[in-house]
């Protein structure tokens, strides 16, 4: 069974978030969610969620599942919240407690915080098949921009996160802790590797200024296209390539906000005594 998708564009991250259903009164997940989060006053808000959930609301849908495709370093995660107001299961790869272990020692965590995954729901596996309703998903393991990256596949659509952007953007970033440009590389060829029809969903468009805003492309237009790994580049050349790019890279906005909440599957952090939560800034180690 084909998937409905419908598409969710947030500009300030210039995040893409996907609710996919079977049917009207049936079942739905909600791919890469976000966060409404004002850097200068540390407020956050759900008005971009809120959209999403009328949106399920209307429809006569039951979530099964809020799936992220990696901890994001540029958007903070409505996870939890949809969970709080429609149920369902967060999930994210079961490579996750990697890069909870990582944060955890950067951001001093304690013991308050394990690195265990169990923060979230479900860990999925490479290969494991899962149900949206009538619709049968498998999510496929994508490392590379992170060491816990996963893409969905609905039928002939795939959810790729920030592995891949649209062909003339390029692809993700390798340099994060644990990230890795030749298993980048392979990742990308993995998803390359499906018929040339199939859908490529992305999680971020940065247009350059001749094009409005887009988020599907194909397997056959990233392997004609794509400026970073088009048909043609060695995983050598990409190599080179990526890293001397990645080198010329700021850190991303929101990442320190972002990855203190993500790898707590959208929870914040928790109060402290005077029931205030903070994010903590590390300095001069970013």
């Amino acid at each position: 069974m084909k998937p409905n998708i419908e598409t969710f564009f947030e500009t300030v991250t210039c995040t893409v978030s996907y609710v996919v259903f079977d049917e009207h009164g049936g079942s739905c997940a909600i791919i890469d969610p976000v966060l409404d989060y004002d850097a200068k006053s540390g407020r956050t808000s759900t008005q971009f969620a809120d959209k999403q959930i009328q949106f399920i609301k209307d429809r006569g849908l039951t979530i099964e599942w809020i799936l992220e495709t990696h901890a994001h370093a540029d958007h903070l995660s409505s996870a939890h919240y949809l969970r709080d107001q429609l149920g369902g299961k967060i999930a994210i790869g079961n490579d996750t407690p990697k890069v909870q272990e990582t944060f955890k020692k950067l951001f001093n965590m304690g013991d308050e915080f394990v690195a265990n995954g169990s923060q979230f729901d479900h860990l999925f596996t490479d290969g494991e098949i899962f149900q949206v309703g009538k619709l049968t998903a498998t999510a496929i393991s994508t490392p590379g921009h992170t060491p816990a990256d996963l893409a969905y596949q609905f039928d002939d659509a795939i959810f790729i996160g920030d592995t891949l952007f649209m062909p003339d953007v390029g692809t993700a970033r390798a340099d994060f802790p644990g990230g890795d440009a030749r298993q980048l590389y392979r990742s990308i060829h993995k998803l390359l590797g499906y018929p040339t029809e199939t859908k490529l969903f992305m999680c971020h468009d940065y247009p350059p200024a001749n094009r409005t805003i887009q988020w599907q492309s194909t397997v056959a237009e990233q392997l004609a296209h794509n400026i970073h790994v088009h048909d043609g580049i060695s995983e050598d050349e990409f190599i080179a390539v990526r890293t001397a790019r990645d080198k010329t890279l700021a850190a991303p906005t929101l990442l320190i906000p972002s990855i203190q909440t993500n790898i707590r599957a959208g929870e914040m952090p928790p109060a402290e005594e005077n029931g205030i939560a903070y994010f903590k800034i590390p300095i001069n180690i970013i």
